[in-house]
């Protein structure tokens, strides 16, 4: 049975379902292991443009509570991170890892000249560019093309999501987007997709077809191994039963696994809280604060907790003021969170945004987010920052 061009898009149902490429997924059979001591990411994205101010809240700053009559949370509710800022009341765990010396918050982080489009901004943050250069590879999948130049064994990057993000695509090796590996490999192993390999005899003039079928059989080939190496070592830690707990939980049977996948990234939202924002938010951070929580106690359980980098970031902030509908619209600067046993400095690494000084009704970024890809990508994964960013940034101090 020979499969033509009309029948393409039946056949790629398997192939668009994981969004990998040949050659990154036929290494997967030959990879060596990431021995414990190995450092690892893991990156949550705030999508739709989570508001800083009210999840680091500036609770001694009468500016914050004259622009947010009803939306600004009270000091008297807030988890105290000393005398000037406290957390939002939902992040609980967050506040215990503080108090351990296990959190960094960065306050103030965006690029100069920001765009307020979803789409825009979160192609600048996952591809490193500047806000006026177009980019069609991400940072991470810069990382990936780097820092294994025409090797046979190449660190993967996986997602936690039914599609890729820019952020893992690079020019010769992307990153591999799977929601679950137990569903994957049910899916490579169906009836419909054997037969059509079994019977699939090499057409030299259906060239698209043949890229396909090569792309179908290296993917039932990665979705076995995968499946196989979730198995290896699942996490018997309790996780909630949420898309971030699943996720998070998936992530630690992988690193516990020692499968060699250095990156993880997984997404949370939507943070596009232009109505209603103190029940969205809440509910999203009741979700993250649950899930983070179990899985830094299954890190440290199973000694991984000071090998495993997880940060946070979002596209951009909100405005200062609440708008007339509960919720608060597009800003630009914003804070981001560090969770690991292996941090060099812990708390606040920067001040409170000055309310006083405000770029048309938004905060004014103090730190170029490229600063953090750039220290996370020399100091945590030993690469080539300045190769993969295509510019020398300034290394911070926090690991």
């Amino acid at each position: 049975m020979v499969i033509k061009r009309k029948d393409f898009i039946q056949i790629g149902s398997l192939a668009t379902a994981s969004v990998f490429m040949p050659k990154f997924l036929k290494a997967f059979e030959t990879t060596s292991a990431v021995p414990p001591g190995n450092k690892v990411v893991v990156i949550i994205q705030f999508s739709g443009g989570n508001d800083g101010l009210n999840t680091v809240i500036p609770v001694r700053n009468d500016l914050y509570y004259s622009n947010r009559p009803r939306l600004g949370i009270q000091k008297n509710a807030a988890l105290a991170l000393g005398d000037e800022a406290g957390l939002h009341p939902s992040l609980t765990a967050f506040k215990e890892l503080y108090d351990e010396g296990s959190l960094g918050i960065f306050n103030s982080v965006g690029y100069p000249n920001p765009d307020k489009s979803h789409f825009r901004s979160m192609d600048i943050w996952h591809s490193a560019s500047d806000s006026r250069d177009y980019w069609n590879t991400g940072w991470i999948g810069r990382y990936l093309d780097a820092q294994c130049a025409g090797c046979d064994k190449p660190t993967q990057a996986l997602e936690i999501d039914d599609v890729l993000s820019l952020a893992l695509k690079g020019e010769h090796i992307k990153g591999l987007a799977l929601e679950d590996p137990r569903r994957l490999y049910n899916t490579s192993q169906e009836k419909y997709f054997k037969e059509i390999m079994a019977s699939h005899q090499a057409d030299a003039h259906e060239q698209p077809v043949e890229y396909l079928y090569k792309t179908m059989a290296e993917t039932i080939s990665s979705a076995d191994y995968i499946f196989k190496q979730s198995r290896q070592s699942p996490s018997k830690e309790t996780y909630p039963d949420t898309g971030l707990g699943k996720g998070l939980k998936t992530i630690a049977s992988l690193i516990f696994s020692e499968i060699n996948t250095k990156v993880y990234y997984i997404s949370l939202g939507s943070f596009d809280t232009h109505v209603g924002q103190e029940g969205q938010q809440k509910r999203l951070f009741d979700e993250l604060n649950n899930a983070v929580k179990a899985f830094v106690k299954d890190l440290k359980a199973n000694n991984r907790f000071n090998d495993v980098l997880l940060f946070s970031f979002s596209e951009f902030g909100r405005r200062v003021a609440q708008n007339a509908s509960g919720g608060t619209d597009h800003g630009k600067a914003n804070n981001m969170f560090f969770i690991s046993g292996g941090l060099k400095q812990k708390g606040l690494y920067n001040g409170l945004p000055d309310l006083s000084k405000l770029d048309d009704g938004d905060l004014q970024f103090q730190l170029d987010f490229r600063e953090v890809y750039a220290t996370v990508l020399n100091k945590w994964l030993g690469a080539d920052a300045e190769a993969i960013l295509k510019q020398k940034m300034k290394m911070l101090d926090f690991i």
